[in-house]
């Protein structure tokens, strides 16, 4: 079964003081085979990427409002001018800010709603056709809903 994937890379800033950010490249991937989440890798000069998950649903009601708590927070605003989503991420390696281009990550989000419908997540991941599968009756499934002790009264109604 093919599963699509929409992907885009994109220059975030990484805010390191009110006066100083620099740029980061990263990438957002959606896969309808996991259509609740968005990924992000950030592509940080080291040799392995930094990857983060959360729920797309976040992301959506982040383009609008701010919405999220704990480690993953999203708002939208103005910096110099131009409409950026920020977003607050926390772990216990550390806290960033970054400042995500609003254009480009809501036309990214668009086509991932294009692909799974808000909704209809559950249905693109076929739980109830596995569940089916799962729970289908079997030939051997007979053996176990006889009864295994015959009873033991008599035929004649002897004890």
């Amino acid at each position: 079964m093919h599963h699509p994937v929409i992907e885009r890379e994109l220059e975030l800033r990484l805010v390191l003081s009110p006066e100083r950010s620099i740029c980061v490249p990263a990438k957002l991937s959606y896969r309808a085979a996991d259509p609740y989440a968005v990924h992000v890798t950030f592509h940080t000069g080291t040799s392995s990427p930094v990857n983060w998950t959360f729920a797309r649903e976040l992301l959506v009601e982040g383009v609008f409002r701010a919405c999220g708590h704990g480690d993953v927070r999203i708002w939208p605003t103005k910096v110099d001018g131009r409409s950026v989503l920020c977003m607050a991420l926390s772990s216990p390696d550390g806290d960033a800010l970054l400042e995500a281009p609003a254009q480009a990550v809501s036309t990214w989000l668009e086509r991932t709603l294009r692909l799974v419908a808000p909704g209809t997540e559950a249905e693109s991941l076929g739980l109830d056709d596995a569940l089916a599968a799962l729970l289908a009756p079997t030939p051997a499934d007979d053996l176990w809903l006889r009864d295994p002790w015959p009873s033991d009264e008599s035929a004649d109604g002897e004890l």
